[in-house]
């Protein structure tokens, strides 16, 4: 016989709802699972699609909060409750209401710090020294609901968005299997996020914002670059050249204009000048070619940064 207290609907779409997915199946039994359809020209499934088929999971697709108030009308569950994780639809309080328990969402910070679209990545941007996990029952408003749990993690100063991303599920794993079941068994209090008026909120990204702007300082394009490393990644064009800056770091400077090119050739240093300070690239990827060294980007592109 099932385990009621063991078992969920699981909403989610992309690539980190899939490994928290893969993680909760061995623990819960999924009764469901729920995730957007991929548009008839893809090639490929999305990712949390692909496991449920390989687990044999039962499947519907919902790609707005109509279609899901629609076939969440047409199911009854057995589940409690239920747990979203990247998933990309409000889901509205009828469909909440379907779950005597609700449903938890593991959400990638320190609410109500960065609610919204894109935690992971502004928390890098911003340069904070945190962020952490907080499950909590959701509501039909943007990530106001109330708190089972927050736990934290350190960001630190070669962090990039995938480090952290891969740091935030492991955490959130942890969290999940711990407290799905104290807050099944009555165990946990849910609790009023702190400070609500001190609520910060990320985005979707677009490719626009992979483009550097010299005008800041290099600080802030520093961390643009680890925050967007994997996408809508950083892209210049150094001279001619147009390149992707996977890696670098700053040094201060108070000479030269925003844009300016600088090589120091016995040190096969490139750099470019910020409104406050250096940026020097450690690695890049010239467009159509793979990644490499500063070292090697100069050895065979020197000649035509004019510089």
């Amino acid at each position: 016989m099932t385990n009621i207290s063991k078992t969920i609907v699981f909403f989610g779409s992309g690539p980190v709802a899939a490994a928290s997915l893969a993680f909760l199946a061995k623990t819960f039994s999924i009764e469901l699972v729920v995730t957007k359809a991929v548009p008839a020209h893809h090639k490929e499934n999305a990712p949390v699609e692909t496991l449920a088929s390989a687990l044999s999971l039962p499947i519907v697709f919902a790609s707005t909060q109509t279609e899901l108030d629609n076939v969440l009308k047409d199911h009854s569950f057995n589940s409690p409750l239920g747990v979203v994780i990247d998933y990309g639809v409000l889901i509205s309080a009828p469909s909440i209401a379907r779950f005597p328990l609700g449903i938890i969402n593991s959400h990638f910070s320190l609410l109500p710090e960065w609610r919204g679209a894109d935690p992971i990545t502004f928390s890098v941007l911003s340069g904070q020294k945190k962020t952490g996990v907080s499950l909590m029952l959701i509501e039909p408003s943007l990530d106001t609901g109330k708190l089972l749990v927050q736990r934290s993690l350190p960001i630190f100063n070669d962090t990039t968005t995938p480090m952290l991303t891969d740091q935030l599920i492991e955490l959130s794993n942890t969290l999940l299997a711990e407290y799905i079941s104290k807050y099944v068994a009555g165990n946990v209090q849910p609790h009023k996020q702190p400070h609500p008026d001190r609520a910060t909120y990320s985005r979707k990204l677009t490719k626009q914002d992979g483009t550097i702007d010299w005008r800041k300082p290099a600080d802030v394009i520093e961390r643009e670059i680890r925050a967007f490393i994997g996408w809508p990644q950083s892209r210049t064009t150094l001279s001619t050249i147009d390149v992707i800056i996977t890696k670098a770091h700053t040094i201060p400077s108070d000479v030269g204009q925003p844009g300016d090119i600088k090589i120091i050739d016995d040190s096969d240093i490139l750099m470019v000048t910020t409104s406050d300070g250096y940026l020097c690239i450690d690695s890049l990827k010239p467009i159509g070619k793979k990644e490499m060294p500063v070292s090697a980007f100069l050895r065979g592109y020197k000649d035509k940064l004019g510089v």
